[in-house]
């Protein structure tokens, strides 16, 4: 029987990169899931249209800054995983009004949805980018938040919306900050996909600053994060770093999946993929001594093997992935 047996839950952002393994992880371990997954004229279900599991989920179709949307996928739900968001840095800057409406406003609607209709709990997703340039390390869930970018502001909205309700109403509400999961489907937005994308295709990886060190987690640990965190009862109204505890620089990142897939090559820092300087992010490092007392979390699969799997997969379904240009 799964951890989930009985269960009802909600997975916003469920057709994206970690919302589908996150969808498909809880179907496997007996939960009732429903997906709400963002609407569109194609009718596309983002990479739930290509899961095996998605003839075992009630999948709906609308949107996280719509509160009908909102309000009608939570109804009846017993968790709610809101992981619905607008994530890409770079766009950010182009359209800041936009990751305002959707991460802040759509947080809203998902908290009062869930407090309407009498949901059990709340995990709500932040991110590692609200730390902004770690002022030390390893990064602890007391660290300053600071809004580097247009993006990492809207996260730290929402999360405070997520801290309000949690204080304010009788709403279980757990906050979960995943450092830079990497895995199978991640888009082209993340920079191991443009690395082993570049790598696949000749010698040259056009990068953006190479300086900048990363906590990065594959996507199974941070799901098991995920649950972890919606059934125990120690981690109401917490907020939970879920990282590897270990970093690496973008610069030395290339050079080892290079070596992985066998690749001799020649690092090209490109300034159309640069932050604007103040704006750049220039150490993430996670301390997660508070996941493993509060909920028994550490991570299984480390950077390698994740890696390992990343390229087998990513190299398998290279039709999905554009080899050419720079992606915002």
């Amino acid at each position: 029987m799964g951890q989930f047996e009985g269960k009802k839950v909600l997975v916003t952002g469920a057709g994206g990169f970690i919302g589908s393994h996150l969808s498909e992880h809880l179907v496997r371990e007996g939960a009732g899931v429903r997906a709400l997954v963002h609407y569109n004229a194609l009718g596309k279900k983002g990479w739930l249209d290509e899961s095996e599991y998605a003839g075992d989920m009630e999948i709906y179709t609308g949107d996280i800054a719509d509160r009908d949307s909102v309000r009608r996928a939570v109804k009846g739900a017993d968790i709610v995983f809101h992981l619905g968001a607008l994530i890409a840095i770079p766009y950010s800057y182009q359209a800041p009004h936009s990751y305002v409406r959707t991460n802040i406003e759509g947080t809203l609607n998902v908290l009062q949805a869930s407090l309407d209709c009498g949901v059990q709990r709340v995990v709500h997703t932040s991110t590692s980018e609200v730390y902004g340039t770690a002022l030390f390390v390893p990064i602890t869930e007391e660290h300053p938040l600071q809004g580097q970018s247009p993006y990492s502001a809207s996260k730290i909205g929402a999360d405070k919306m997520a801290e309000a309700f949690a204080a304010s109403f009788e709403l279980e509400v757990v906050t979960v900050r995943p450092f830079n999961t990497f895995g199978p489907r991640q888009s082209m937005r993340a920079v191991i996909p443009t690395i082993i994308t570049q790598c696949a295709r000749g010698h040259e990886v056009h990068l953006g600053a190479v300086h900048p060190t990363r906590d990065l987690n594959f996507v199974q640990n941070t799901v098991e994060g995920f649950c972890a965190s919606a059934l125990s009862p120690s981690a109401v109204s917490q907020t939970i770093n879920f990282g590897s505890g270990r970093e690496i620089s973008i610069g030395d990142l290339a050079l080892l999946i290079a070596k992985m897939m066998g690749k001799d090559i020649t690092v090209i820092c490109e300034g159309e993929r640069l932050r604007p300087v103040k704006s750049e992010v220039e150490r993430l490092l996670a301390c997660n001594k508070k996941a493993k007392e509060l909920v028994g979390w550490e991570p299984k699969i480390t950077l390698e093997e994740g890696l390992k799997q990343t390229i087998e997969w990513l190299m398998n379904n290279m039709e999905h992935y554009s080899t050419n240009g720079y992606v915002v």
